[in-house]
């Protein structure tokens, strides 16, 4: 005897697949439909010119980037800057972890609220305010610090610490530990919330301490979300943005601060070299992608699950 067909709209799942259809339509519009414009690597581009009249050129853009003595130096100077970048943040990428188990440990309620709020708010706070919190502490003339180290005598004269170089890298990965941190431990405080209360009372009975529940029950319950977060972060490895970099750039620290974003802004939209840069942006995009991949097998070997 035939079963009855279901109707769609009564299948399980069917309403959870419209609540977020309206999320996959944007998805797709903003992340999928743009990549018609790769096209535009394989012509020679121009505003205002017709694709179909502009002329074709092929794999052009893609060899200029390995064979153009000049592109070459460009691209590893800027891959030098994104790689070292990139690889000295993954040293802070525990900190939004240890940030929410030990704010989870505050008792006081109101306090802990204070924090959180606190420590959230600067990932709404554009890098364009950022910069200009930066620029009143730090400017040479004006800055607050150059003003109190004058005041209490520990410098002659005022430090220029905007265009200064050493440590650059690290100046610049801070600033963004203070503006990412309290956000990104929303992730955790979601995977601490979810953790068996139980665990903690059975610890407690046998004598467990507070930091001994943090070591043996809370941190193994936040590594699988920490490596989750650590595949998705390799598959952005060369995507470090360029507002930043672009706003703490000076004539003394621009070498050291064009990443591979600021590269292809500058390359494109000021030197008017759309289809060479499109070329760029989508190698980036394709090592993007094996990176990820990579990242997820190795996770499977090492971990035995990945994320896909």
């Amino acid at each position: 005897m035939n079963k009855k067909k279901i109707p769609l709209y009564k299948q399980k799942g069917f309403h959870l697949f419209l609540m977020n259809l309206p999320f996959l339509i944007l998805v797709f519009i903003l992340s999928y439909l743009p990549l018609r414009g790769w096209i535009n690597a394989f012509y020679n581009y121009k505003p205002g010119i017709p694709l179909s009249q502009s002329t074709f050129t092929g794999l052009k853009y893609f060899t200029m980037m390995f064979s153009d003595r000049l592109a070459v130096k460009e691209i590893g100077r800027v891959m030098a800057n994104t790689l070292g970048i990139n690889i000295i943040s993954y040293f802070f990428s525990p900190l939004a972890m240890i940030f929410a188990m030990f704010l989870t440990e505050i008792k006081s309620k109101w306090y802990k609220k204070f924090v959180q709020t606190a420590t959230t708010l600067p990932h709404f706070i554009s890098w364009v305010t950022v910069y200009a919190i930066a620029f009143a502490l730090f400017s040479v003339n004006d800055g607050l610090i150059n003003y109190l180290l004058l005041q209490f005598g520990w410098v002659e004269e005022p430090i220029n610490f905007l265009v200064e170089t050493k440590g650059l890298w690290l100046k610049m990965i801070l600033w963004g530990v203070w503006k990412g941190t309290g956000w990104s431990a929303i992730l955790y405080f979601a995977a601490i919330s979810g953790i068996d209360q139980e665990m903690y009372e059975a610890a407690m009975i046998d004598g467990a301490g507070r930091f001994r529940m943090m070591l043996h029950i809370t941190l193994p319950h936040l590594i699988p979300t920490f490596f989750v977060l650590l595949i998705l972060s390799i598959g952005n490895f060369l995507n470090t943005g360029m507002e930043q970099y672009m706003l703490f750039s000076n004539p003394m620290t621009a070498d050291k601060l064009e990443v591979l974003d600021l590269y292809v802004y500058n390359q494109g939209l000021i030197k008017v070299q759309y289809s060479y840069t499109t070329a760029v942006g989508m190698l980036k995009s394709i090592v993007g992608i094996v990176l990820l991949f990579g990242a997820n097998q190795l996770s499977k070997m090492i971990r035995g699950y990945g994320i896909m």
